[in-house]
């Protein structure tokens, strides 16, 4: 199935595109590490059925450095032992703040201290605004029936320029 919508060929849409990418850029930019970033927005993505986010964030770790076992463990992290707990910590929190609906308590005490155990002041801020962040992106391409499968590292920071 090809995608309802596409977003970048759209002006509306790449006006959006351009601001949602810049807010990202406050996360990228973070101290919150690269391979967290990674790995929380590729579980949320996971959650959310996001084939587009899922095949980026995956492309885009591993471009990155980041290992295929990791990658390929990632849905299964609380049964894994290649993830220290400051990760675990992040992963708790994206599942957490991804499935909002499912719990009345949204993200649990346990998890926040955790969260606050392993990462600083900028970090949690960071950290927070990223599970927003691929929550929204997740909507966006499972809204239009974006596809995963064709995208390239490095493909979506180049459609922003």
């Amino acid at each position: 199935m090809d995608a309802r919508f596409n977003l970048f060929e759209n002006a509306v849409a790449m006006k959006f595109a351009k601001r949602f990418a810049n807010a990202g850029l406050v996360v990228q930019q973070s101290t919150l590490p690269k391979s967290v970033q990674e790995l929380v927005s590729l579980r949320a993505s996971q959650i959310n059925g996001c084939g587009w986010c899922i095949d980026m964030h995956v492309k885009e770790a591993l471009a990155a450095g980041e290992s295929s076992v990791r990658l390929s463990l990632v849905a299964a992290w609380r049964e894994s032992t290649v993830f220290s707990e400051a990760e675990q910590a992040a992963l708790a929190l994206a599942e957490e703040g991804t499935r909002l609906a499912d719990a009345f308590t949204g993200v649990s005490d346990e998890t926040w201290e955790l969260v606050r155990k392993h990462y600083d002041e900028d970090q949690v801020g960071a950290l927070v605004c990223l599970v927003a962040l691929i929550n929204a992106a997740n909507r966006l391409a499972v809204i239009v029936h974006q596809r995963g499968g064709s995208y390239e590292a490095g493909t979506f920071a180049a459609a922003l320029d």
